[in-house]
């Protein structure tokens, strides 16, 4: 019974870290005129770049904005150095 208890505790803790905040740092683009903004976002669920891609096409769209790309995700360590260079989008989509 020890070993199974130890077990599910060590399942829940790798669960609560695989789980760790996730941002991705990106360029989109409106045409007419054309404006460019750098911003930042969290990422829901898998913290990879084609996670992120899926989810801010949307998001950016449904305010007229196109993705361009995105440069790469990255925990809560690399937050606060990107906020004053994403300006008005940080953490806006």
């Amino acid at each position: 019974m020890k070993h199974l208890s130890f077990s599910f505790m060590a399942l829940m803790l790798s669960t609560t870290l695989a789980q760790a905040a996730c941002y991705a740092d990106y360029k989109a683009k409106q045409d007419n005129p054309l404006r460019l903004h750098y911003g930042v976002a969290e990422v829901r669920g898998d913290c990879s770049v084609g996670s992120a891609q899926r989810q801010l096409r949307g998001r950016l769209a449904g305010n007229g904005w196109e993705l361009l790309n995105v440069l790469g995700v990255f925990d809560d360590a690399g937050l606060d150095e990107r906020k004053d260079s994403a300006g008005e989008f940080f953490l806006r989509y």
